[in-house]
């Protein structure tokens, strides 16, 4: 996402601030019945979400929709919450695959609609740790409709690591590696203020004293220590990422050797025969619970609805988690599944749930009655962070 775009983005999330308020308060009205196809859905979507085979034919999970429904299926790939959040913001689309940093932000601006589950029967089958998920439940109203959810993972160069690292200090503390060289201008970072989470996951560990409990909790003196280890950190970092694919291309051909990352691309890279593997440090992992939401203004909301229906299928869910190397909202996706196999969801991380720290937005008003500092602070500090050396 461009520079540019961050700052529209950082508007965007005091516009939302200032409207919780009044969206809380808004009386709302949801679909109270699903009716003839409307002919296609548009869709924003994180990258490697919604295949139609393309990349690769064994993953399609658009192709039969479309002839089955008659819905076409128009897709926008967005590389952060941030650019997801000022997607949705300007309109145009029927759904968003959102993370937990995004969808309390769209409830909150109004800029979703409750999902009637009624009228989606798989609802039943959705894992129940994630049917009242907080990321998309709010006064008992349902937001969104649980997608896929998994780990961000320390991905690494097996030529340079022979043994596997054990901690995120190879991507946060200069260093030498195994191999007799410095990890600085070899090692990358997300290209998004959620990981300043990261960051405060990996200090929850490195300095105790510093009392941190929930890496979205941050009050000033916890914060700016973060602060202060993401500044040392810009020195390491030649090339922040954001696009899945261009990451995978970073580690072709730039000699990075560490980063954090989404299964997906250690997937691709394993799958091209590159030198690489992924760990959950001793630290643990921030990580991603995602919802499909339907935009207030949707103009497709028969074929979105449908496409809900659709995404909860153990097939399309199977399918998805062997593509990305997430794991499945739904638990029967996890056996019979040709290409996840029986082990994919354990390998994926099914029984990690607990161990994971899934993104949400920070809030002023933390547990406790304590003062922490908000995401607005945490936008406009991490655009300072990037664009400065």
């Amino acid at each position: 996402m461009k520079f540019d775009s961050y700052k529209r983005v950082v508007f965007f999330t005091a516009v939302a601030s200032i409207a919780f308020a009044v969206a809380c308060g808004k009386k709302e009205t949801k679909v109270s019945e699903i009716g003839q196809g409307e002919g296609e859905v548009s869709i924003v979507a994180w990258p490697g979400y919604i295949e139609r085979g393309e990349t690769d034919k064994g993953y399609d999970w658009v192709t039969e929709f479309e002839k089955s429904t008659g819905c076409k299926v128009n897709v926008k790939t967005a590389a952060t919450s941030d650019e997801m959040v000022a997607l949705m913001n300007e309109g145009g689309f029927d759904l968003v695959t959102a993370s937990g940093d995004a969808s309390l932000r769209l409830v909150a601006g109004g800029k979703v609609q409750e999902i009637n589950v009624d009228l989606i029967p798989s609802w039943k089958n959705v894992d129940s740790r994630l049917q009242n998920a907080p990321w998309h439940t709010v006064d008992g109203k349902h937001y969104g409709v649980p997608y896929q959810w998994g780990p961000n993972v320390l991905m690494y160069n097996t030529k340079v690591f022979k043994k596997a690292p054990t901690s995120w200090n190879v991507v946060f503390e200069e260093q030498v590696l195994p191999d007799g060289k410095s990890n600085k201008g070899r090692v990358q970072a997300f290209d998004g203020p959620i990981y300043i989470a990261d960051a405060a996951l990996y200090l929850k560990v490195a300095k105790p004293e510093l009392g941190i409990q929930d890496p979205y909790e941050l009050d000033e003196k916890q914060y700016n220590a973060v602060i202060e280890l993401l500044k040392k950190q810009r020195q390491l970092v030649p090339k922040y990422w954001h696009d899945a694919m261009v990451q995978v291309d970073d580690f072709k051909k730039e000699g990075l050797v560490a980063s954090s990352t989404w299964p997906f691309q250690v997937n691709l890279l394993v799958s091209e025969k590159q030198p690489v593997a992924s760990i959950v440090p001793v630290e643990g992992a921030t990580g991603w619970a995602d919802s499909t939401m339907l935009h207030k203004d949707s103009k497709h909301v028969n074929c979105a609805y449908k496409w809900m229906e659709h995404s909860l299928s153990p097939k399309v869910q199977g399918d998805l988690a062997s593509w990305f190397g997430s794991v499945p909202s739904v638990p029967a996706a996890c056996k019979g599944n040709a290409l996840l196999g029986d082990t994919g969801c354990a390998v994926n991380g099914f029984n990690n749930f607990e161990k994971i720290s899934f993104w949400r937005t920070p809030k002023e008003d933390c547990s406790g009655g304590r003062k922490c500092v908000p995401y607005k602070k945490w936008a406009e500090d991490y655009i300072s962070i990037i664009g400065s050396k």
